[in-house]
């Protein structure tokens, strides 16, 4: 604002001249400057800032936000094969309905100031979630996968009072750092080595770093590459050898097909929820949730809100509510098992309405889908002189390795052209894995028909040409 022009910023509370001298001198001060005396001179900025007039008419100020916005390029706009971590599903309009109800939508985080049926929607929305990973017990969601995995990891840490805990090698870089980032003073996080020709776990280094200091193992399934990890049951079993647990990291989007965790031994999952009828977004969208046996050992070092079911004074009525919330933080902040704040509790309750709209066979068909068409994408694109599909010898689910390594392009030069043909091309990870050489992850999902297919296949194959 420029005090010299008497301007104001309409949407910014208390920026007109009067209103804020008033409140100045409610308090008995002359200037906002006396509020910052105890800041030395040389770190205030003491010029105007460089910033443009106002914009005082709602009109105007709609279609300039409009102008900047046209110019991004979207994945409604353009064909999108990006993954690696949120990825392009279908979001039902019965997800973005609920969600914007104002009973859920509210200020704070889905907090309700008064409770019109959050806390059942968040029960039942955690009890369908618990049916799809086959847990008795699921959490409000966490922020992220990343975080959840973290959160899961903490936990077996607490539960077998060891402090190391065992990761994947070729996991998502990003999601380890967090990770590391979270365990870190206190728990130790280990690589575990993959084979090259699988990206499957390598057993023979997972067994030689096990030992009676590890709280857990942590894997995923599928996993970041999009390989399916079909040695759970004995990366499971050489974690309980040890009194280890086996915590393992999905993608719900997933289990309509592959078998659920706890089916390979799993003592606790973790994944993310935005396949879940959550929209992609800039810097968000993402939740992720921590599921386990419902025993106390495991309930009682949730550090996250548990909702639950319970009879109330008049019979036959129900209510719903917190489980053991003197265990959270939230009850106790000097004695929480882990400090939370904010969650993402409204995603929690778009994904049961989507879990409720798919049921049983509608999360069964998303998943066949996936494999049929994903399948369809690799053998498509392996045709391609000099491009291989997938770069990995493994079963996978929607994302694999695309590996232009026979090629003389760069993924970077291939994604460029691409996106001059409207496509967004797959993850470069020659920075992530640069073993891997230049080798791009790709995403199919159900938005995914024939012809997108095709259309990709055939821009590839012209780009990889006018390259030779």
């Amino acid at each position: 604002m420029s005090e010299k022009q008497g301007q104001f910023h309409p949407y910014v509370p208390n920026t007109v001249p009067e209103v804020r001298q008033e409140m100045l001198s409610e308090i008995g001060v002359d200037s906002i400057r006396e509020l910052y005396g105890t800041i030395p001179d040389d770190l205030i900025y003491d010029r105007e800032l460089d910033i443009p007039d106002p914009i005082c008419s709602e009109f105007e100020l709609k279609r300039h936000v409009k102008e900047i916005i046209s110019e991004n390029e979207t994945c409604d706009d353009y064909l999108n094969f990006l993954g690696g971590g949120t990825w392009q599903h279908y979001v039902p309009a019965i997800c973005d309905e609920i969600n914007g109800r104002s009973e859920f939508l509210t200020a704070y985080a889905g907090e309700p100031y008064e409770d019109h049926g959050r806390f059942q929607a968040a029960f039942e929305a955690s009890s369908m979630l618990g049916e799809l990973v086959d847990m008795d017990v699921v959490s409000v969601p966490t922020y992220d996968w990343s975080q959840s995995a973290g959160t899961a990891l903490s936990m077996a840490s607490r539960m077998t009072d060891r402090g190391r805990v065992l990761i994947p090698d070729n996991m998502s870089p990003d999601r380890a750092s967090v990770i590391e980032n979270y365990c870190s003073p206190g728990i130790e996080v280990k690589r575990v080595g993959y084979e090259p020709a699988t990206g499957r776990l390598n057993l023979e280094d997972l067994e030689s770093q096990l030992s009676p200091e590890v709280a857990a193992v942590y894997f995923e399934n599928p996993s970041y590459l999009g390989f399916i990890e079909d040695k759970g049951e004995d990366i499971s079993r050489l974690a309980h050898d040890q009194g280890a647990l086996s915590v393992v990291g999905v993608d719900p989007s997933s289990l309509g097909v592959l078998s659920p965790p706890p089916d390979y031994g799993a003592d606790i999952v973790c994944g993310e929820l935005q396949p879940l009828g959550i929209h992609m977004n800039f810097g968000g969208g993402l939740s992720g949730f921590v599921a386990t046996p419902d025993e106390e050992e495991y309930v009682m070092e949730y550090p996250l809100r548990l909702f639950g079911i319970t009879s109330t004074e008049v019979e036959g009525e129900y209510g719903f509510g917190d489980v053991a919330y003197e265990r959270t933080s939230f009850a106790k902040r000097e004695s929480g098992k882990e400090f939370v704040g904010t969650m993402t509790a409204l995603w929690g309750i778009t994904a049961g309405v989507y879990l409720a709209l798919m049921g049983p066979e509608g999360m069964k068909q998303l998943g066949q889908t996936i494999l049929q068409r994903s399948k369809y994408a690799q053998e498509e694109i392996n045709k391609i002189p000099g491009v291989k599909a997938p770069g990995l010898s493994s079963a996978h689910f929607k994302e694999f390795i695309v590996d232009f390594n026979g090629t003389d392009r760069t993924v970077e030069e291939i994604n460029k052209e691409l996106l001059d043909r409207e496509i967004f091309g797959g993850k470069d990870l020659s920075s992530e894995f640069p073993k891997l050489g230049q080798s791009a992850l790709l995403s199919i999902t159900e938005v995914h028909s024939q012809q997108d297919i095709d259309s990709l296949v055939t821009a590839l194959d012209e780009v990889v040409r006018d390259g030779c």
